[in-house]
């Protein structure tokens, strides 16, 4: 075992450019479409109307009132100048009663900023309609002072605290993309079975005092190993250098990875045995990845798949069983007993697929 683990390992040591991308890959990924996912935006605006200075300084009151998001006003040729070059995401163009977003590309934080506007103007327009209607000029203040004192209150809390948990979108797609890019790493090094089949590699090895076992937890450990190696490098660069909440129970998230890329190492292993060269491998594993996260909700937010249909096959693979339970310990402080179902969920899957696999490798061997 130890002497193909050690072939494996030297065919990446002098060509570690491909792995170096693909965690490269996993980290610029969350950053480009996690970075900005729930934390404060700055949204510049502006009036090209007559009355521009009035309308902009009863417009960013408003706005900037019980938001997150920031409003700062800025002249028009530098706001659109801004979207181009995409120094921030939208510029909002103010009138009177009206607004018209400037955008250069539809982006999450968009639709983010257009509720809320559109929640402020629907607001405005009702108290102006009110005021207009009734000649009281005391309708705002009473408006205000009703929503202070409102007859019904609406309190929140968690299930098992009073405390709300504060879940972040950027720490689920932060797990997402990296085991997306996980998936794509231990798939090329399990390819490496039907890469040695064809070019004569394993017949050598068969005939070789190393027993078919020790060749298969060659193939199986090394695989492990390097897909480990890259989630804890994304893992600890994440929390020390940039700083995202991934909880405190890091040996937790740990052995959920392990888990994890077992099983799907297993999977992978039960697409080898369908294939006959590492051609077909790579029509056919590149094009089903993607799809798994899509299915298993990992770029959406939880309860938002409620297809049965769906849930059903999303539970047949270790992507939905892994996101729940990190989510689970990052979030809700769960322990090793709260996540021991999706644990044993993975560790199934996985010695169902890998048996399958193993099988499927040694009958067309025959």
């Amino acid at each position: 075992m130890n002497s193909v683990v050690w072939a494996q390992f030297t065919k990446d040591k002098r060509n570690p450019l491909i792995l170096l991308l693909f965690i490269a890959g996993s980290i610029l990924a969350t950053l480009l479409f996690a970075g900005g996912v729930n934390s404060p935006t700055t949204v510049v605006i502006f009036s090209e109307e007559e009355n521009a200075a009035e309308i902009e300084k009863k417009w960013e009151k408003l706005l900037n009132s019980d938001s997150t998001i920031q409003f700062d006003i800025v002249d028009p040729f530098k706001a659109r100048e801004d979207v181009r070059d995409g120094k921030v995401d939208v510029a909002v163009k103010l009138m009177e009663m009206d607004y018209r977003l400037i955008i250069k590309s539809e982006l999450p934080t968009v639709s983010y900023v257009q509720q809320h506007i559109e929640k402020v103007f629907q607001r405005e327009a009702q108290i102006s309609a009110i005021e207009s209607s009734e000649s009281n000029e005391n309708v705002r203040r009473e408006f205000d002072n009703y929503l202070a004192d409102a007859p019904i209150q609406i309190e929140t809390q968690g299930l098992d605290k009073e405390e709300l948990p504060n879940y972040n979108m950027s720490t689920q797609l932060l797990f997402a993309f990296t085991f997306l890019i996980s998936m794509f790493i231990l798939g090329l090094k399990v390819n490496n079975v039907t890469h040695d089949k064809v070019s004569g590699i394993w017949n050598r090895m068969i005939l070789s005092p190393i027993s078919k076992t020790n060749m298969y937890s060659g193939y199986i450990l090394y695989s492990f190993l390097i897909t480990m190696f890259q989630f804890i490098v994304v893992l600890l660069l994440f929390k020390y250098v940039m700083n995202y909440d991934v909880g405190d129970n890091l040996w937790i998230i740990i052995l959920i990875a392990a888990f994890f890329i077992f099983s799907m190492i297993s999977v992978a292993m039960l697409i080898t045995g369908f294939v006959k060269t590492p051609e077909q491998f790579y029509a056919i594993y590149p094009s089903l990845i993607p799809l798994i996260p899509l299915v298993s909700g990992a770029y959406m937010m939880p309860g938002t798949i409620t297809n049965s249909v769906l849930l059903f096959v999303a539970d047949l693979f270790p992507l939905a069983h892994a996101m729940e339970a990190i989510m689970s310990v990052i979030f809700y402080n769960a322990g090793i007993q709260d996540v021991m179902m999706s644990l044993l969920m993975m560790l199934l899957i996985g010695v169902i697929t890998m048996g399958l696999g193993i099988n499927l490798i040694e009958r067309r061997s025959k």
